[in-house]
């Protein structure tokens, strides 16, 4: 799909990619600029329960505490940089 840069420096989304990304008049989107010279677009309306399933499950379940000591030594990681 091909979209043109008009003389005022805006761009239509072509209406398959509005319509794959759910866009509405109004929202907001984030253009990143990658070293490659790739951009890459994405909305900033996602709700987090369209989150759900992004990550695998894990092999089992982590507990309370597991998750508490895991954040307990990622913070004493970071603090020795």
């Amino acid at each position: 799909m091909i979209a043109t840069l008009t003389s005022k420096g805006q761009l239509t989304l072509p209406k398959p990619v509005r319509d794959r990304l759910k866009l509405r008049s109004g929202d907001r989107l984030d253009c990143v600029v990658c070293d490659d010279g790739i951009i890459q677009i994405v909305p900033l309306k996602q709700s987090a329960a369209k989150l759900r399933g992004i990550l695998p499950k894990p092999a089992k379940p982590v507990t309370i505490k597991e998750m508490n000591d895991a954040i307990a030594k990622g913070a004493s990681a970071h603090d020795r940089d």
